[in-house]
């Protein structure tokens, strides 16, 4: 019997924080570096010695990227792909015969089986010379069917679709909805389960169909699509726990329309779409997991799936300082070049320490991803923040360098005889890496979750409305035990003698002095951290502006750590140690000036004037100031009507061979 059709969800502010509470990770099995990081406990063992691929992973890596970088040379017209915002299909049609589509899947079903390492590696590669490809192979493999049916498929599953996926089938992630985005509660797509149908692409009695309805928005390769991973919400009914649910779709299915390509400021050519499911029958083989476990397998998924993202923002790194180096040399204000004026040279230095950082954070984050000893939710999430403010910053401070130059697109600097560098296209391609797979903001709250968990785990009963005395009593004498324990240590530690990580000092640079700031500095955050906590107890949710500047703390002191532990590495091993120990060196000590300053603001900022300003500006007080200007903005609604139903446009799907 099927379940009625769903109506949209209308959720509470707590409601909607409980979806999300049960959607995470609850469990703590393996140890995290950045989570001990929040906790005060700095565990430099956990990411020294730095760990490192195995002799089989870089061969395999290093012969593909090879192959890629050949390709990426002759092969990728970055220009004409920006020009024409649109990816050819030859240049599709030729990763695909590289095996580019199957970098991260295993051999045994026609893959590369890259370590992560060397995916974000290729990652770089490919998206200096194209972002617009970069993410579409990332979005494929990263977020698509490929990844969630590694993690969380059945054999069969993986036996039909990952063969497909490694050579010839493009997939997409199909998650946000014109009225949601970080809110997954009010998830309006429904899947009505029909326990008594039987699917077309199955074939056979199969448990029945799910029958799909909505709206999705921005699904990044949705055009081109020949797979689709869908979040949708089943209806609680007999047999049926309900909930967000995910599935992999066949693109052709009847009923999909794909009703419009969207165009942005940079990235021109991805293949995003918005795509409109009306009566899709997919059948129940094609779910992933059980029922109401959607949410729980897209973020799992993204763990690593974030690690995608900062590896173009080191590609654009690596790229700023080539163009600045050469540039700057080139260059000449006042009798000599303008990377010997110190403005400009403090903008240089900026972005190769900052890019050396970068690159480090990456490595060691996706190396321990594929060690797989460490739990790494945080240092992913804190890589992709700290990656996609930085790489923006980075291509900012580029486009200054370069001048009236930085601003000119690179075609208008053809045409005049000049050298075609796309410094705006970088900052345009790059500002979407602080809103895609989490914004900015979003980030700060999901770490800030995460950071505090040992917190609430002990002593979150106290501060919650909803329970009894009798449970509050038993928080209470929990968080006494826990917290007479964890409090003392966070009074002295190693980062106070002078003699502490004396190993990290070579050359007449001793990065030592960074990590004992960085030890000292850890169990203050964890202090600073207790003490908002004590201090806001229950509204310590509400205090988002302090608790971004708690995670931002603690991104720069996990880039600090690998800054200087790859550092040691290269060093290590002889390559460029000399030169790693003083980029690392410059990158800490403009990373602890910015740690000072984020500090003062925990208690010294504008946090109450601000919310004062934000109530006047919603109640209307303050539209005077509005006056004088003509408003360009267009007709239409600030939403656009996801009503279910059949589609009145056109379908613009279009596969690709």
């Amino acid at each position: 019997m099927s379940a009625p059709p769903l109506k949209k969800p209308v959720v509470t502010e707590r409601e909607a924080r409980q979806v999300a509470e049960a959607a995470r990770e609850q469990d703590w099995r393996k140890p995290s570096f950045a989570k001990e990081l929040f906790l005060g406990r700095f565990r430099l063992d956990l990411i020294h010695p730095h760990p490192l691929p195995t002799e089989e992973a870089v061969r395999r890596g290093e012969q593909f990227l090879a192959k890629l970088r050949v390709f990426s040379e002759t092969k990728i017209d970055g220009a004409l792909i920006e020009r024409e915002a649109r990816i050819p299909d030859e240049v599709i049609d030729g990763l695909r015969e590289l095996g580019a589509l199957g970098m991260k899947i295993d051999p045994k079903y026609g893959g590369l089986g890259l370590t992560q390492v060397y995916y974000n590696k290729a990652l770089a590669l490919v998206g200096s010379a194209s972002p617009a490809v970069g993410v579409l192979l990332s979005a494929h493999q990263s977020i698509g069917v490929p990844q969630p049916l590694k993690m969380f498929g059945t054999p069969e599953q993986k036996q039909r679709f990952l063969p497909r996926c490694a050579t010839t089938a493009i997939s997409a992630f199909l998650l946000t909805e014109p009225d949601v985005g970080s809110d997954p509660a009010r998830l309006a797509t429904s899947a009505v389960p029909d326990d008594g149908g039987t699917s077309r692409s199955s074939g056979a009695e199969n448990g029945g169909d799910y029958v799909l309805d909505g709206v999705k928005l921005w699904t990044t390769n949705g055009v081109v699509a020949d797979l689709l991973v869908v979040m949708a919400r089943v209806p609680k009914s007999e047999g049926h726990p309900g909930g967000i649910t995910a599935f992999v779709v066949e693109s052709d299915s009847p009923g999909i329309t794909v009703e419009n390509r969207n165009a942005f400021m940079g990235l021109r050519g991805i293949e995003n779409g918005v795509t409109r499911f009306h009566k899709v029958r997919v059948p129940a083989a094609n779910r992933i997991g059980p029922e109401g476990s959607g949410l729980k397998i897209a973020l799992t998924t993204l763990n690593t799936g974030r690690l995608s993202l900062p590896a173009s923002c080191v590609a654009a790194g690596k790229w700023s300082l080539k163009i600045a180096r050469e540039w700057s040399a080139a260059r000449e204000q006042w009798g000599k070049p303008i990377a010997r004026h110190e403005a400009v040279g403090a903008k240089i230095s900026f972005i190769a320490a900052t890019t050396f950082a970068l690159e480090a954070v990456l490595d060691l984050s996706s190396q321990m991803a594929d060690e797989d000893r460490n739990d790494i939710r945080i240092e992913g999430a804190l890589a992709k923040l700290f990656a996609s403010e930085m790489g923006w910053r980075i291509a900012d401070e580029l486009v200054q360098i370069r001048g009236g130059r930085g601003f000119e697109t690179a075609d208008s600097l053809r045409a005049r005889g000049e050298r075609a560098v796309p410094a705006e296209q970088l900052l345009r391609d790059l500002r979407i890496n602080r809103i895609f797979e989490g914004s900015t903001e979003i980030m700060h709250l999901l770490i800030a979750r995460e950071a505090v968990d040992a917190h609430l785990s002990v002593a979150g009963d106290l501060i919650d409305p909803d329970k009894s005395l009798q449970d509050k009593a038993r928080a209470g004498a929990n968080a006494g035990v826990f917290y007479a324990k964890w409090l003392p240590k966070l009074v002295a530690g190693p980062g106070q003698l002078p003699s502490s990580y004396k190993e990290f000092r070579h050359g007449g640079t001793d990065l030592g002095t960074h990590l004992r700031f960085v030890e000292r500095h850890a169990r203050k955050l964890a202090r600073s951290t207790f003490y908002a906590m004590s201090r806001w107890q229950g509204r310590m949710e509400t205090k988002q502006s302090f608790l971004g500047r708690i995670v931002d703390i603690g991104a720069e002191l996990f880039a600090m750590s690998a800054a200087c532990v790859r550092a040691e590495l290269l060093r290590s091993r002889g390559e460029h140690g000399r030169e790693a120990y003083q980029l690392a060196d410059a990158f800490c000590r403009q990373s602890r000036l910015r740690v000072d300053e984020l500090f003062t603001r925990l208690w010294a900022n504008t946090d109450d004037t601000d919310g004062v300003i934000v109530k006047a500006v919603m109640a209307g007080g303050h539209e005077w100031l509005e006056e004088g200007v003509v408003d360009p903005s267009g007709d239409g609604p600030w939403i656009a009507d996801t009503t279910p139903g059949p589609s009145e446009r056109e379908n613009v799907h279009r596969p690709i061979g």
